[in-house]
């Protein structure tokens, strides 16, 4: 009889193995425990995710657009800057520490030997000219005493190539040329702005302008003149005529045109094809390799979009917590009976913990996705090149779950301390 009970449960033991204690809930369990809540409560898992969906986005997107404006900014000053080299006298202090003087002094033809160098594609001698205390830039020869008084425009002589040199627009008459410099014609080419200060906006009448006195007819209206957006409200006048009528000493400035990446070699060569004697009296300023202006650009605009996206994202952890915490209460007799089958406090956090983290990982994705849809729609509609970096997006994913498991910790841990007779006597 032994034998048979003994053989009998030897055939048992053979069809149904021992189940251990800490194989009975598995890991696939405890997925399937966690996410079938989420299924069965499809409207409440639509509000839950809406949050991290929008925190998610917001934060993609903020640092999408952060970059794309950053590049078109950098791109835009990038494009001038990066082919614009000046060369100007170099300076030292004077008597007094607040006063400088000039220690070099361009030469007349400084054009005609840069223009020589290799990566020059235009230059232009460019000085201000001072006025004597009185005098003044007026579109009417009578000084009428009771206008009331306005400040008189800059003036400037130039050499005939400044429009080419610092990528200016004549939109009204012309420019002079070389036979104006070389004579000493008094012409003058008005800026936008300064034109528009005096009531000129046609050169087809011949209208005049009176400087210090003398008259100067307007041949031209120009505007843009790259990064001298000074040049846009004052007037100019060729360099010879600045010369005879006003004893212009010397140009205070060399704008030269280059092309991309000939930067740091023309400004080597400039100063001494400009003065081979004493290089060292002229300065040359050339761009960065890369601009410090753009990265500072960029920079800043990360900071305050990221702390933007920032804020939204703590919106929708917030969400989740909420409504991981209401399904704790609402599922108490739930909890309580689990616990009373055995399932151990650590298994119960582990679920609203997954169920947390598995609502944080879909909200990162969709958040992610509409996050760069954002990006190339609006760089689409406005002409620009999207930049956005793939790391951001896979980032906002894993963000997204480490959203969901940071505001599941404290639900997950409330649910973890329900007892089980609590439970089932409040239930």
């Amino acid at each position: 009889m032994r034998q048979r009970t003994a053989e009998t449960e030897n055939s048992v033991s053979t069809l149904t193995p021992a189940v251990k204690h800490a194989d009975r809930f598995t890991a696939q369990d405890l997925v399937t425990e966690a996410t079938a809540d989420i299924g069965a409560r499809p409207a409440r898992l639509v509000m839950t995710i809406l949050g991290t969906v929008l925190g998610i986005a917001s934060l993609v997107a903020t640092l999408g657009f952060a970059q794309t404006a950053a590049g078109q900014i950098a791109r835009q000053f990038d494009g001038v800057a990066a082919t614009q080299v000046q060369v100007t006298p170099a300076e030292a202090k004077s008597g007094k520490a607040s006063t400088t003087v000039a220690t070099g002094r361009l030469p007349w033809d400084s054009p005609d030997r840069v223009r020589l160098l290799a990566g020059v594609e235009s230059a232009a001698l460019l000085g201000e000219v001072e006025l004597a205390e009185g005098e003044t830039i007026t579109a009417v020869p009578v000084n009428d005493p009771s206008a009331p008084l306005v400040a008189p425009p800059k003036l400037f002589a130039t050499t005939p190539e400044l429009p080419e040199a610092v990528e200016g627009e004549v939109v009204t008459g012309r420019f002079f040329d070389q036979g104006h410099d070389e004579r000493g014609d008094r012409v003058a080419v008005l800026g936008r702005r300064a034109a528009e200060r005096m009531g000129i906006n046609r050169v087809d009448s011949q209208p005049s302008i009176f400087i210090a006195g003398v008259p100067y007819s307007v041949i031209g209206i120009v505007e843009g003149m790259g990064r001298r957006s000074e040049l846009v409200d004052g007037v100019i006048i060729p360099l010879g005529a600045a010369r005879s009528d006003f004893r212009l000493a010397a140009p205070s400035e060399l704008a030269i045109r280059i092309a991309l990446g000939a930067g740091p070699q023309v400004a080597e060569q400039a100063v001494i094809a400009l003065q081979p004697d004493d290089p060292d009296s002229l300065e040359a300023r050339s761009p960065a390799s890369s601009s410090d202006l753009s990265r500072d650009v960029q920079a800043d605009v990360n900071v305050v979009f990221l702390i933007l996206g920032v804020i939204a994202l703590l919106a929708g952890g917030l969400g989740i917590a909420n409504v991981t915490l209401l399904s704790v209460m609402e599922r108490i007799g739930e909890i309580g009976l689990r616990r009373a089958l055995g399932a151990t406090r650590r298994q119960i956090a582990a679920q609203f913990m997954v169920e947390s983290v598995v609502i944080g990982f879909i909200g990162g994705i969709i958040g992610s996705a509409l996050g760069v849809a954002a990006v190339i729609v609006v760089a689409a509609l406005q002409g620009w090149s999207p930049v956005t970096d793939p790391l951001v997006a896979i980032a906002g994913v894993l963000l997204g779950a480490l959203v969901g498991w940071a505001s599941g910790w404290y639900p997950a841990r409330r649910a973890a301390r329900i007892e089980p007779v609590a439970a089932l006597r409040g239930s």
